[in-house]
């Protein structure tokens, strides 16, 4: 056996030269059968010349389709078809050949040569492919490992093309110490049918197969895949114990092989897929081509991917500000790295700095800014309430006055749905700046406002838009990264609380909707997005473990630590007094509210600014509450303050 593979299937390749004589061998012969089953036609001595004169054309055919230079080991379908195609044209221009040359100059009688040709056409193509199939699949026997070696079976997600070029690439490497054991798919109406030898099972059958060929893992590409379908194949997988392995699509595999080091387990935002967002994408380009946009928070999960995406509407330039040096610095080299021919400029400064804002917007002149910088950390805020105002608040009032001072075109503030009906200084810092945005928005939309005109006579037209959403998964400080953390070190997983929930959206699903609504807004609206069903954080936490290939409270115990100061157990995306408007884009409706007069939201703006700069955190906190009705700290130091406010209402 080592002898004949070492003669014949060495990795050396064999001479196209000695393929074609091989080929030649095949047509010779298969002429011969050709002419002894057809017995009608009795052509004597001039059966040789028709040999001669058929091998000699058939040979130029081959030649001129160069079906001897294809690697018969690596030969497919679309090799087989080239010789189908090749003995087709040789007989055919045999034919022509005896009816103008042969018959009129040689003498030859053409009486049955039909019938032989037709013959030898089933002869010789079924031969020469069925060299080339024998001679593939001896290759790959005799090239296998001599002795057996067991393999992991797995199963590949889906039945499309993408599905079944993960599976000629697995086979194709002899070093993959794993075995394709059939395909899983969803809706398909290849289900229960073969495919590359390979049966197309439904979801339902996971649970036998893992137990019949010992399945311990599931390939997934995101390639043609269908999002519910993938989705449950996945949540059946995590429930049975199957591990789910990610591979990129074809594009990006390394010489058109998928390397070992580019599968990926499974992430929880996998898990979290929803539909694709769709976008008015040339509404998109033509607000933003050409134009100068600043992000503030650059440096930050949400800011970092507003100026990826932006880079790619072709603006004239992107200001990145933050006051974060190292993060800032790091986007920075992304981008060098990545060869983008936008071009971009990078400015430190702290969005509390009047001056240095100031002196930003005169080196640049933004003409769209996306408002993306703010303290986020409910624990940390509810521990330092004083920097949550300076920055949420007086930050947010600073940004947005400058804009309207240099004629901003737009002014999008990024929001969460922690200051729908706050519970903790940092959701309520972000309803205040909510509330001064939307005001400084409808007053512009006042014809009779005397605000309308700068001291210069110049009339704003700054359109002034909100985004309110939950939780973005994967972001800096986030709940997701924390998790795996603890289970790289063998846990426990800590979760505050049982029946905690959250809203979940991907940071560029989130970002995609900040540019819509950024194109939408005509001023003054609150944009909400669509996110989802809420995620109870406990099973986010059990099926991460599971992800991990381990059990939750075996394994890797889940441990409940108690709310955190100002933490809730479940976000809104709604204030009571709100309704919503649905726009063209389902996934994004606007809040419906009546806002609040500027000159009052910016007179209480000023004097929780000046309670905040005397430090005196009691006082500026019952500023805030009394702003915000709504505003009920919940496992706070501040509950005493709303105790201190019934006791009053009640005297």
């Amino acid at each position: 056996m080592l002898l004949i593979r070492n003669l014949l299937f060495q990795d050396k390749i064999h001479s196209r030269w000695l393929v074609l004589l091989i080929d030649l061998v095949i047509v010779f012969i298969s002429l011969c059968l050709s002419i002894s089953l057809k017995d009608k036609l009795d052509m004597k001595l001039n059966n040789i010349y028709y040999m001669i004169f058929y091998s000699a054309n058939a040979i130029l055919i081959f030649l001129i389709m160069r079906i001897h230079t294809r690697i018969i080991r690596y030969s497919n379908t679309k090799d087989m078809l080239r010789v189908f195609m090749a003995v087709l044209l040789s007989n055919a221009a045999f034919m022509l050949l005896c009816n103008i040359l042969f018959a009129p100059y040689f003498q030859f009688s053409l009486s049955g040569l039909g019938d032989i040709l037709l013959i030898n056409f089933f002869i010789s193509s079924s031969l020469l492919m069925g060299m080339r199939i024998i001679i593939k699949d001896l290759f790959v026997y005799l090239d296998g490992p001599l002795v057996t070696v067991k393999k992991d079976n797995i199963l590949i997600y889906g039945s499309g093309t993408s599905s079944i070029l993960i599976k000629k690439a697995i086979e194709s490497q002899k070093g993959l110490m794993i075995q394709v054991q059939g395909f899983i798919d969803v809706g398909s109406d290849k289900i229960n049918k073969c495919l590359e030898q390979k049966q197309v099972y439904p979801i339902r059958a996971l649970e036998g197969l893992k137990q019949k060929f010992t399945i311990k893992t599931m390939l997934v590409t995101s390639e043609d895949l269908n999002v519910d379908g993938k989705k449950r194949a996945i949540e059946k997988c995590i429930e049975l114990g199957i591990k789910v392995i990610t591979v990129p699509p074809s594009g990006q595999w390394l010489n058109g092989k998928p390397n070992l080091n580019q599968f990926k387990d499974l992430k929880i935002e996998d898990l979290l897929e929803r539909a694709p967002i769709e976008l008015c994408k040339d509404h998109i380009f033509s607000e933003i081509r050409g134009k100068r946009i600043l992000v503030t928070g650059a440096a930050g999960s949400i800011g970092s991917e507003i100026v990826r995406q932006v880079m790619g509407y072709n603006p004239e330039y992107i200001i990145l500000c933050d006051q974060a040096e190292t993060p800032l610095h790091d986007i920075q080299l992304e981008i060098e790295d990545g060869k983008s021919t936008c071009k971009t400029k990078i400015f430190v400064a702290d969005i509390q700095n009047t001056n240095r804002i100031k002196s930003l917007f005169n080196l640049y002149k933004p003409q769209i800014v996306f408002h993306a910088a703010a303290y986020k950390h409910v624990p940390m805020m509810e521990n330092n309430p004083v920097e949550a105002v300076l920055t949420n608040v007086w930050g947010t009032k600073n940004m947005a006055d400058i804009s309207l001072e240099f004629g901003v075109e737009k002014f999008v503030m990024i929001s969460t749905d922690k200051a729908v009906r706050p519970t903790n200084i940092m959701g309520a810092s972000k309803r205040i700046a909510e509330m001064y945005i939307q005001s400084l928005g409808t007053e512009l939309g006042d014809k009779n406002s005397l605000y309308l005109v700068n001291e210069n006579n110049v009339i704003h037209n700054t359109k002034f838009i909100t985004t309110r959403f939950g939780n973005v998964l994967g972001s800096n400080g986030s709940v997701i990264p924390r998790f795996k953390a603890q289970i790289e070190k063998g846990g426990p997983v800590t979760v505050t609380h049982p029946d905690i929930t959250r809203y979940f959206m991907t940071i560029p699903e989130a970002v995609q909707l900040v540019l819509e609504a950024a194109v939408m807004g005509k001023g003054s609206e609150i944009f909400l997005f669509d996110m989802g069903e809420p995620v109870r954080i406990a099973d986010l936490a059990a099926n991460m473990i599971k992800l991990a290939g381990l059990r939750p409270d075996e394994d890797i115990k889940i441990v409940y630590t108690g709310l955190r100061p100002g933490e809730k157990l479940y976000e809104e995306m709604l204030n009571i007094d709100e309704h919503i408007i649905p726009t063209h884009n389902k996934n994004i409706t606007i809040s419906k509210t009546i806002p609040n007069c500027y000159i009052e939201v910016n007179k209480v703006i000023k004097e929780l600014l000046e309670l905040s700069m005397l430090n005196n955190t009691d006082q500026m906190v019952l500023k805030m509450k009394s702003i915000l009705p709504d505003y009920i700290s919940n496992n706070s130091q501040y509950e005493k303050l709303d105790m201190m406010l019934v006791n009053t209402e009640i005297i």
